[in-house]
């Protein structure tokens, strides 16, 4: 008999060092804001954790064989994409990976590629190499965020240039169809850049119609200018334990993402154990979390869009929902939702003022309870 979950279930966090609960310590604001959720993990994987935590000496620790293993089966069960255990990378983040990804193919003053809609860290890593950002306009076409391509296709590009590529889109929730990656695979040839692919939500796909594609695995052109960045945090609650990995088949490419222990730290233990775990036995688990946050994304959607100056486009994937607040004509939309009791991430941070992006991936109750106020506070500008 299948195990079910309570994804209802409130859990006290303003005890447990919480960033994303500590911002707003002692006041009466919804924390919904930084991208991880409120619910309990996978049994299976508190209790790989409880087993690693009994050994009593934590020293360092390499990528346990195991681990390997379920990745490489994981590729070829979910994409049909076989690749080599050697193409594996471990590291202990993705925006570390992202930085150190710049930092490898390219030197100060190079150019590169990113949405020009994108979440904080992401277009903060070029300029950590002293790099320059080269914002790619973003298509809204059938209510759906992507990269515009038309754009790219028209840019002269420089050879080697890095294209940091988000999928599914953070934010907006986009998943990318096949003939989107497609072209997108002939514009990085055609004009000879490396890519870099940050999949990580590509566990939380909410729409039962589409289905997540690493973009490395469409053909080996792609394959050999790619680098794909996956992590279970997102998906398994697992963001404060430092663990993702990254797919690169091209042996240059590769090398210069080895981890440097001088620079980027090693994958925590934990994190590895915890990771173990959750390739092994969470899927079930996450299918129940992906049928819930679609649950609470149709809520959302409907009752969002019934207030007068909001609109909320469909959400493909992710706990994140992009609101568009521009009919408001907010001075500060941050401070009026904050005031009104509810913590989002503001739109500016992301490269889109008019935006604020809410958290969903919280029981029903806490998200019923922030629309509440939401539509008290945009009642009250009337």
């Amino acid at each position: 008999m299948t195990e079910m979950f309570d994804f209802d279930r409130e859990i006290d966090r303003s005890n447990s060092n919480s960033a994303k609960w500590g911002k707003y310590r002692n006041r009466d604001i919804l924390p919904m804001w930084v991208a991880d959720t409120d619910f309990a993990v996978a049994p299976e994987i508190q209790q790989a954790l409880h087993r690693r935590a009994d050994h009593p000496v934590f020293g360092y620790t390499e990528t346990p064989a195991h681990l390997v293993e379920l990745l490489v089966a994981r590729m070829q069960h979910l994409y049909n994409w076989k690749i080599d255990p050697e193409w594996l990378v471990p590291l202990p983040g993705i925006v570390g990976a992202l930085y150190l990804a710049c930092r490898a193919n390219g030197k100060a003053g190079d150019p590169v590629y990113l949405p020009s809609i994108i979440y904080p860290p992401f277009a903060k890593a070029p300029g950590f190499n002293a790099m320059i950002n080269q914002p790619i306009p973003m298509d809204l076409r059938d209510q759906r965020m992507i990269i515009d391509l038309d754009w790219l296709e028209q840019q002269p590009g420089r050879p080697g240039q890095l294209l940091l590529f988000c999928n599914p889109q953070n934010p907006g929730g986009t998943v990318y169809q096949q003939e989107e990656l497609q072209r997108l695979a002939e514009i990085v040839e055609q004009q000879d850049l490396i890519l870099v692919s940050d999949e990580i939500h590509c566990d939380l796909i909410l729409d039962r119609d589409k289905a997540h594609i690493p973009i490395g695995s469409l053909n080996p052109q792609i394959e050999q200018r790619s680098i794909t960045l996956m992590a279970p945090s997102k998906t398994f609650n697992l963001a404060g334990l430092g663990c993702a990995f990254a797919i690169i088949p091209n042996p240059k490419l590769r090398r210069g993402m080895k981890v440097n222990p001088y620079i980027v730290p090693h994958v925590n233990l934990m994190g590895l154990a915890a990771a173990e775990a959750a390739y092994e036995f969470g899927d079930e688990w996450n299918r129940q979390q992906c049928e819930y946050l679609a649950a609470n994304r149709d809520y959302l959607i409907d009752v969002i869009n019934r207030i007068p100056g909001l609109q909320l486009d469909p959400i493909e994937a992710t706990y994140l929902a992009w609101i568009d607040v521009s009919a408001l004509a907010l001075e500060d939309p941050m401070e009026f939702f904050e005031n009104a009791g509810v913590g989002m991430s503001p739109g500016r941070d992301f490269g889109d003022p008019t935006h604020m992006r809410l958290n969903f991936g919280c029981p029903r109750s806490r998200v019923e309870q922030a629309v509440e106020r939401i539509c008290k506070a945009v009642e009250a500008l009337d």
